[in-house]
């Protein structure tokens, strides 16, 4: 007989998670993935008791802010993702905005490192009204360590819905080494998409460029902007990003996790 095949741990993580303009009405936690509310209930702070993502392991969020809510998610530190043996790390992320709610989903940059394989998926609801911010940022390694991505996998996807109605679909992936041209990373090891989807979307595109210069881009059109950002590492990334997020989030403040 063959030798058996080697059973490998996984990690599984779960949160169910809603808030009403009143507060916290319903959570639900299991496995390696954690919520805490620093601030009541507008503040969410993610945690993966696991140490970071592997090869194998699945993480699902499912995150509802009811009608005429604010919640602002965010992650209690940056996201490791490991060398895989095979299979991808699969992050399913749900956020559901209902009439008049807003939801703020700014989690700190996910770490790849070589080998790495990541897929992850953004599925937004939004009713009538509501909006959102949302940003995903990445970085290739740590740059303080001398680390460097060889290698990697990664499949992002996103798809917003308002009203039942796509309103936005956006797919980045890569498999190997991470794609360099002019056109793409250029060389930069960290890079991050912003959305924003709220009636003030236009108004705020203007502003925003004044505050990323030139080495980011951004535009906006029926109710949507979208900024990409790219940088040397991730403390520049990290720079760059904080005043923008800064001014897009408002009036709500910025998580303190964000701070340097």
């Amino acid at each position: 007989m063959g030798q058996a095949a080697i059973l490998h741990q996984r990690s599984r993580g779960d949160i169910l998670l809603r808030v009403g303009a009143q507060g916290l009405e319903r959570m639900r936690e299991a496995g390696a993935a954690k919520v805490r509310f620093p601030q009541g209930g507008s503040e969410a702070i993610l945690i993966n008791t696991g140490g970071g993502l592997a090869g194998g392991d699945e993480f699902a969020f499912d995150i509802t802010a009811g009608p005429d809510a604010a919640l602002t998610v965010t992650s209690q530190a940056a996201e490791r993702v490991y060398r895989s043996l095979g299979p991808p790390a699969v992050v399913s992320i749900s956020l559901n905005a209902e009439t008049g709610a807003r939801i703020n989903w700014l989690p700190q940059e996910s770490i790849l490192y070589d080998g790495s394989a990541l897929s992850r998926s953004i599925d937004a609801d939004l009713g009538d009204g509501a909006s959102l911010l949302a940003v995903e940022s990445l970085i290739l390694g740590r740059t303080a360590m001398g680390e460097t991505v060889a290698a990697a996998r990664l499949r992002d996807r996103w798809r917003i819905r308002q009203g039942g109605r796509l309103i936005f679909a956006d797919d980045l992936a890569f498999e190997g080494a991470p794609p360099a041209s002019r056109a793409t990373l250029g060389g930069a090891l960290a890079f991050a998409t912003v959305l924003l989807v709220s009636a003030t979307a236009e108004a705020l595109l203007e502003p925003l460029r004044a505050v990323i210069g030139e080495d980011h881009a951004a535009s906006a059109w029926n109710g949507k902007l979208v900024a990409r950002f790219r940088a040397c590492d991730g403390f520049a990334l990290r720079k760059a990003l904080i005043p923008a997020l800064t001014l897009l989030a408002a009036p709500a403040d910025l998580p303190k996790v964000w701070s340097f």
